[in-house]
């Protein structure tokens, strides 16, 4: 089975399973957006989402993550890990947006990538999320899953992205990394399916027998 055959009867399971697709991170405005993706790095969503709930409400603009310093910030998100770095990170990305883009974010990959603790996936995720941008952020469950499902050799997560975004159309990406993302959490998790039980697994490779060891990201 080919890859355009492959990417036809993905997106018909994921367009059954999740006809509506919820974002995996609460935020109010697209710096908050910004924030949240930031702090999910080695961190599960839901855990950023029980210690953001307490910090969004008052503290949501960048002047006000400015005024707070570091080491404020460091104790509001103390639960997260590698919370020093973050806040860090998160301090002085938020002095450059008042300073430099009078406290917006900017609209594109170049400027957000400049930006402090800001990587081409965080940039990915507020492209598509914040402005509704075409884009195809690649995280751990995406990255597995092309490899289960045989859309990408794995080599990294360049690739990957460079590979689905060939296989599906642009017009599907923003919903599509979403409906993959939950898919990946649901149904063909790390230390389950392996390739062999999921819908999907098992529609793109019927005869297989052993189990599937994806490369890492």
């Amino acid at each position: 089975m080919n890859k355009k055959k492959k990417s036809k009867i993905i997106q018909k399971i994921l367009n059954d399973i999740y006809p509506k697709v919820p974002v995996p991170l609460n935020y109010r405005n697209t710096f908050t957006l910004l924030v949240s993706v930031l702090l999910s790095a080695q961190c599960t969503d839901v855990n950023v989402n029980n210690v953001t709930k307490n910090i969004y409400p008052k503290y949501n603009h960048p002047k006000h993550f400015v005024k707070l310093g570091r080491r404020k910030i460091e104790n509001l998100i103390k639960k997260i890990g590698i919370f020093r770095i973050k806040a860090k990170s998160i301090y002085y990305l938020s002095k450059t947006l008042v300073k430099k883009y009078n406290s917006k974010v900017p609209h594109s990959y170049e400027e957000l990538e400049q930006l402090p603790g800001v990587g081409h996936k965080t940039a990915s995720v507020v492209m598509s999320q914040g402005f509704g941008y075409p884009a195809f952020p690649v995280d751990t469950h995406i990255h597995r899953l092309a490899q289960r499902w045989g859309l990408t050799n794995g080599k990294n997560v360049v690739q990957t992205e460079k590979d689905l975004k060939a296989i599906f159309p642009k017009k599907s990406w923003n919903r599509l990394h979403l409906q993959i993302i939950w898919f990946g959490r649901e149904y063909c998790k790390a230390r389950d399916c392996f390739g062999l039980t999921c819908k999907i697994c098992k529609s793109c490779y019927p005869n297989r027998k052993k189990k599937f060891t994806a490369k890492k990201a």
